[in-house]
């Protein structure tokens, strides 16, 4: 009982899922129960030809052709209700299922961006494919078995109360008898059932681990290693697995038909007994059938308990999910008119009461301006464009956009606002018209111009289906410079205000580099751009340069003022200079 009112929450959440569908539910649950009337009313026909025309060595042919017939067009019957109730319970659970797995997307998609700092994208994706298949089961499997069992056990009662009530009287006897082992089932499932899930998802994460490290695992010969950590898992997952198998072997269906033919016994021992008055053969036919279509629905009931565990473990991580914190953004719903930004007394660490990335951050950033953040690995470059884009709140201090404070602005302001381009940006397994737009409505003549802009148009030009060429898994077919040409046009086709580059070229040849830098100048004209760099060389010409180190800054001027002062910019500029 406590499971039960532990779980209820978790399934009433899930069956509330079936509302939009509740006309067809109610069609299908009538036909379930008008298939197993059907299913009842058979014995009782065969029970009446028994005491009334078969003990009585009567032949009646016409009573006879009907009975049979009769016997016949409700099997008929049962056949054709099963098989309608069932394709509209398997409907029903896809279109719940396909709701269900749309919400699990949608609210990992609004997941605040340091929640994927964190939480393994093979749990994730565990979520949303093998936790919604479990549940489906719930909806086209254990409500309708559930369904139907019940309303077989009911009826099957009711006839057996009609035929000899005393021998009726024995047969429910089997009912606290079953639900004992269903607690004591549930009692031991749950837990192990929890592990499954558990393991299952690891294995999944493991295997998304596995194969988007391929070249790092091959390239040092890490293949055993990993070949073993994910044994070692599908054998904690197999021996979870085994345990479940076992007590399913030991508690379901053993121990309920022992139980069963105990109760057949009491029948046949109480047949004996009332010597007074011995009940009709077909009254003893009809119920041994019962007895037999009785224990059925009872075993159907325990083996479902397992399924409907195994859904509610699965609701229980899909809704946890679910109503995790999403990307809170402003209501700000007003233009920034100019990419003006203010940094002000900003403080920042990723997990509260920790050491500070960033340390009193103080920084006016004129509109249509150049500047760069520079600073040796874990200096705070990333966290503050981070921190630029909206992705993480900010508990100290403040950045202004336009005056307005950051986290006042909306979602769809911010994200027209401000963009980036990252180190190593993310292409679609799309064509390049796909890539660009993301979307928006764009004419292609519209992509051309950017293509132009960005030095990609011979490229596209030459391809065989030119804007509709399909890039491949991650955009495979492109070079790294190529990949960052095509994410600035992507920046193009929306037009910013504010644009972030970081260490956008870092990965790319001197001559890729030139076609960034062209491209930047014509950018620069009506954008705020931000450029985190590692390369020096391509900040020459910023407005002013921002130096940071350990989350502070050092130094904050132009290039020629930053080498003049001959301090921590001048070192690293000249280090690169010998370098290269």
């Amino acid at each position: 009982m406590n499971h039960f009112i532990e779980f209820w929450p978790i399934l009433k959440r899930l069956i509330e899922y079936t509302i939009p569908w509740k006309k067809k539910i109610i069609l299908a649950f009538f036909l379930l129960i008008s298939g197993s009337t059907a299913e009842v009313l058979g014995p009782i026909l065969i029970s009446y030809f028994i005491n009334n025309i078969l003990s009585k060595h009567e032949f009646h042919f016409q009573l006879t052709l009907v009975i049979l017939i009769s016997f016949v067009m409700l099997q008929i019957l049962a056949v054709f209700f099963n098989y309608f109730q069932s394709i509209y319970f398997n409907k029903i659970a896809v279109r719940v299922i396909n709701k269900l797995r749309n919400d699990v997307m949608n609210s990992a998609i609004k997941q605040p961006i340091f929640e994927f700092d964190v939480q393994p994208v093979g749990q994730i994706i565990s979520k949303v494919t093998n936790d919604t298949e479990v549940i489906k089961e719930l909806y086209d499997t254990v409500i309708p078995t559930l369904s139907r069992s019940i309303t077989l056990i009911i009826i099957i009662l009711f006839a057996m109360f009609s035929l000899e009530w005393h021998m009726a009287i024995i047969a429910t006897f089997i009912i606290p008898l079953v639900i004992i082992i269903m607690s004591i089932y549930q009692h031991y499932s749950t837990p192990l059932l929890r592990n499954v899930r558990y393991y299952l998802a690891d294995i999944n994460n493991k295997f998304n681990e596995i194969i988007n490290g391929m070249n790092v695992i091959q390239q040092f010969r890490q293949e055993h290693r990993f070949e073993k950590n994910i044994k070692n898992s599908s054998q904690l997952h197999y021996s979870a697995r085994m345990k479940i198998l076992k007590l399913d072997g030991f508690l379901l269906r053993p121990l309920l038909s022992l139980i069963s033919s105990l109760v057949l016994c009491s029948f046949i021992f109480s047949f004996s007994c009332l010597t007074h008055k011995i009940p009709e053969i077909g009254i003893l036919y009809a119920f041994i059938t019962y007895l037999g279509r009785l224990n059925e629905p009872l075993i159907s009931i325990t083996i479902q308990q397992s399924i409907l565990q195994q859904a509610i473990v699965a609701g229980e991580r899909i809704f946890s999910l679910i109503d995790s914190k999403k990307q809170e953004y402003g209501k700000n719903k007003k233009k920034i008119k100019t990419g003006k930004i203010n940094i002000k007394n900003l403080t920042f660490s990723y997990i509260k009461n920790q050491k500070n990335i960033l340390n009193n951050i103080n920084i006016d950033i004129p509109s249509k301006s150049f500047v760069a953040f520079v600073g040796h690995t874990g200096s705070g470059k990333s966290t503050l464009a981070n921190l630029l884009m909206g992705h993480y709140p900010i508990y100290n201090g403040q950045i202004y956009l336009d005056e307005y404070p950051i986290s006042s602005i909306s979602h769809d302001i911010l994200r027209e606002t401000i963009l980036i381009v990252q180190q190593d940006p993310i292409i679609l397994a799309d064509t390049f018209f796909s890539n660009i737009t993301l979307g928006k409505k764009i004419s292609e003549d519209e992509i051309w111009k950017i293509l132009k802009i960005v030095n990609l148009f011979s490229l596209v030009k030459s391809m065989p289906k030119g804007l509709y060429s399909i890039l491949g898994e991650e955009g495979n077919t492109l070079s790294a410079g190529q990949k960052q040409l095509l994410s600035i046009a992507r920046i193009l086709a929306k037009n910013p205000k504010i644009l972030i580059l970081d260490e956008a070229t870092a990965n790319i040849d001197s001559e890729t580099e030139k076609l960034i830098q062209k491209t930047l100048t014509s950018i620069k004209q009506k954008t705020t751009l931000i450029v985190i760099a590692h390369r020096l060389s391509t900040i020459v010409d910023a407005d002013f340069i921002v130096v940071l180190d350990k989350g502070k800054i050092v130094e904050l001027g132009t290039h020629k003022k930053l080498l003049e002062i001959k301090g921590y910019y001048s070192k690293m500029y000249n280090f690169q200079l010998c370098k290269y």
